[in-house]
């Protein structure tokens, strides 16, 4: 959804500069040049990607380990390691 929303949101702030004169240029003083009409799709389309990468790519970099967890869990596993090693087996 939030793909849609940038996408119409997008096309919503384009449209209004793609208004052309009747011979198919672009009219006076406003609008896009026909050149830019042309890569509009190709510029949503990568648009498109970079929020996506974006969206997947921020929670990845920010991702934190979980130190308290880890150190809750040495007890446990200085507890298995021990009794592993009391019934025979050593690491």
């Amino acid at each position: 959804t939030a793909v849609v929303t940038m996408v119409t949101v997008a096309l919503g702030i384009g449209t209004p500069g793609l208004h052309l004169g009747s011979s198919g240029h672009e009219s006076p003083g406003r609008g896009l040049p026909l050149s830019r009409q042309r890569s509009l799709p190709a510029y949503l389309l990568e648009s498109s990607g970079c929020y996506a990468l974006g969206a997947l790519g921020c929670p990845v970099v920010t991702f934190h380990n979980c130190e308290d967890a880890a150190l809750k869990l040495q007890n446990p596993i200085q507890d298995a390691l021990r009794d592993l090693a009391r019934r025979g087996l050593h690491f």
